[in-house]
């Protein structure tokens, strides 16, 4: 097991709500290595103490419920270096060490592409890993580019040196999907388009930008969830099971199978849309139109809202309908999948609910249909930590333990930009014209209702 994190990046959102929680909760467990430590490296001309105070008041704010024993092990493993991507002799210093290390980039996207060159000037000690998070570039060409890059970082280090980060596999309840629908469980009989007549798969957020107005606005809700988490979640859905196989190739068939939609499928078969001023939902605040909130460049026309209707080229799934629908400041926050039976002649068709984060019902977006739908229990108890912390927990064993089953395959990544690049040059060019929800709403009527 590695036993030393080099985190570029220490010092910000990712690494302090997500990274250093996960973190003190495998020590808590007693699931990371002796003498693990952390090296914090950022741009800040901070001291390892002042690092160490920073790391504590993010611990107390997002992992209060870890025992003070288990963070006070974490802060006492921390250094700190002050870091320069474009000088490659500051991250060779940051990353030096006597064995193996993994350096995970808890970066913005944009500087992905410096630090991995100044990785690759400073080489890495056999063994070692290379963790990135999504997205893993920003159309198919740049992530063509993106894994050669990380192939040459990757020289001599191992076959399992790249780690690419979707932290929706490491969801627990993600993972419990495969067992479903395992030989004998309750749902290997209908996991078919004998029995499913579509399947949607959910994305759905409650809430805004979030202070991330920079990024999503030259993202949208495309580059941001579907690309990667919803494709992810796709994949999982429609895969056959892996038995003895490798996960990610089993997935990467199922990625390949998806068809790519025409210039003319694109203006049928998808939907984009954009909040307007509203009340989020809940207790939520009052948000302006997504055009005029701060950061937002309303000319871009980017979209805050997202449906596609989809078909796969498998056996398991021909004629079945699989539905991938994303969307900020809607009514309800849904991620999981609905599954459409098909109904007997002259009646209704039965609809199934499998959550990941929580949720115990779910009705169509929309406001079709206001109708619950029934849950599908979880096949064991839900862990006490929820979300996204638990997922980063999982991710971070996996690396530091040399797995790779919670990694996304760089030819993952280019299928998935192969899916939606098609759709974002049809939008380009005026297909599919963005219509508008307002915030706190189901959001836009949907392409199309469920079969019957």
């Amino acid at each position: 097991m590695i036993s030393r994190l080099v985190l570029l990046g220490a010092t910000g959102d990712l690494a302090g709500r997500f990274l250093m929680p996960a973190l003190a909760g495998l020590h808590a467990d007693g699931l990371l290595p002796d003498g693990f430590r952390v090296t914090g490296a950022s741009q800040e001309d901070w001291d390892g103490p002042t690092f160490v105070r920073h790391v504590e008041a993010r611990l107390e704010a997002h992992a209060a419920d870890v025992p003070a024993a288990a963070r006070q092990a974490l802060l006492g493993g921390l250094d700190h270096r002050t870091v320069d991507l474009e000088d490659a002799a500051t991250v060779a210093a940051a990353v030096a060490s006597g064995g193996p290390v993994a350096v995970y980039l808890a970066l913005p996207p944009g500087l992905f592409m410096t630090a991995l060159r100044a990785l690759r000037e400073a080489g890495l000690p056999p063994g070692s890993r290379v963790v990135v998070e999504k997205p893993f570039g920003e159309d198919l060409d740049s992530a063509v580019a993106l894994n050669a890059l990380l192939a040459e970082v990757a020289e001599g280090l191992g076959a399992q040196a790249v780690f690419r980060v979707d932290h929706v596999l490491g969801m627990p309840t993600v993972r419990d999907l495969l067992g479903l629908r395992a030989p004998g469980a309750v749902l290997e009989p209908v996991w078919s388009s004998a029995h499913v007549a579509q399947v949607d798969v959910l994305w759905e957020e409650t809430l805004a930008l979030e202070g991330r107005a920079d990024f999503y606005d030259r993202a949208g809700a495309v580059k941001d969830v579907v690309q990667n988490h919803v494709l992810q979640l796709l994949a999982l859905v429609a895969m056959e099971l892996p038995g003895e196989r490798d996960l990610r190739e089993t997935k990467l068939e199922a990625l390949r199978a998806v068809r790519a939609l025409s210039p003319d499928e694109v203006a049928a078969r998808t939907r984009r849309g954009r909040y307007t001023a509203g009340r989020l939902a809940g207790a939520g605040a009052q948000v302006p139109d997504y055009g005029q909130e701060r950061g937002v460049d309303a000319a871009r026309g980017t979209e805050t809202y997202v449906e596609l209707v989809l078909e796969l080229d498998l056996p398991r799934w021909a004629g079945t309908r699989f539905v991938l629908r994303a969307g900020k400041a809607l009514a309800a926050g849904r991620k999981g999948v609905v599954l459409h039976f098909h109904g007997p002649a002259g009646a209704p068709p039965g609809r199934l609910w499998i959550g990941f984060d929580g949720a115990q019902d779910a009705a169509p977006a929309g406001g079709t249909d206001g109708s619950p739908l029934a849950p599908v229990p979880l096949l064991v108890p839900p862990p006490p930590v929820q979300g996204e912390r638990a997922a980063y927990t999982a991710v971070l064993r996996d690396v530091l333990s040399g797995g790779s089953t919670l990694s996304v395959s760089g030819e993952e990544s280019e299928q998935a930009w192969r899916v939606v690049e098609p759709v974002l040059q049809a939008w380009a060019g005026g297909a599919s014209p963005l219509v508008e929800y307002v915030a706190g709403s189901p959001g836009p009527p949907l392409l199309e209702p469920a079969r019957r």
